[in-house]
């Protein structure tokens, strides 16, 4: 999701299913996003650091040829799910579509895996790969869409993946974070953890999107990338 801040989300009437979301599962109140604009936060979450970008620029503007979490699970054991995209592993924006938003994309050193395995939405959500990174589209992540238009996103996309063979095995958490904040200070962003082992769970501790990339490696039993190997990790306290 994009651009909000935590207090902007949580408790406000505009965002009903994502505060009972919070609230029955779990949700981390001392998250925050690595730096602004957008790119740099969607680099940070998948490679351990921003690389160094500071911008927004397409991919053609940073080919990124480093360890990140796409090469860790190679061959389809990673998918990204793009909204809206026009076609696999778009480099250009188009409509309501980001490519600044599709990290998958910056990565040189996954090959064909990007033109396979970074697809636009089906039908239905596909998280049959161990690791699936998900991206609405401008309007259902908030960024040019409301705040209720992020909400009734949801409130249809995660039942969707709540009903998949993989979530209802009990082998899935899902997290929905924000890249960053609205340019307040402190660039606190919430973070929610679902599972069928989360229950109502409000953690304090600090967090970052370093800490979101150390957990998924962590459950997928892979190495810790970059500033993940330092982050706080948020296994244990949200029952994973």
């Amino acid at each position: 999701m994009e651009n909000k801040t935590f207090s902007s989300i949580i408790g406000s009437g505009s965002a009903p299913y994502i505060t009972s979301l919070a609230n029955t599962y779990g949700v981390a109140t001392d998250y925050t996003a690595i730096s602004h604009p957008s790119l740099p936060n969607y680099i940070a979450l998948t490679s351990g650091s921003d690389q160094g970008i500071t911008d927004d620029g397409d991919p053609s503007s940073h080919p990124l040829d480093v360890p990140n979490i796409f090469s860790q699970l190679p061959g389809g054991a990673s998918r990204s799910l793009e909204e809206s995209m026009p076609s696999p592993c778009e480099q250009s924006n188009s409509g309501e579509y980001a490519a600044r938003h599709n990290p998958e994309a910056y990565y040189t050193n996954v090959g064909s895996d990007c033109r396979n395995y970074d697809v636009p939405f089906g039908s239905a959500p596909d998280i049959s790969a161990r690791f699936t990174f998900v991206t609405p589209n401008l309007v259902d992540d908030m960024h040019d869409g409301t705040i209720s238009d992020g909400d009734n996103f949801l409130k249809s996309y995660v039942p969707a993946l709540m009903a998949t063979p993989q979530y209802q095995a009990g082998t899935t958490v899902i997290f929905i974070t924000w890249d960053e904040n609205d340019g307040s200070s402190g660039n606190q962003v919430p973070c929610i953890v679902i599972s069928p082992y989360t229950h109502g769970v409000k953690d304090s501790t600090p967090y970052s999107h370093y800490s979101l990339l150390r957990t998924t490696e962590e459950l997928l039993g892979l190495p810790l990338l970059g500033n993940a190997a330092t982050a706080n990790s948020m296994v244990a306290n949200f029952g994973l």
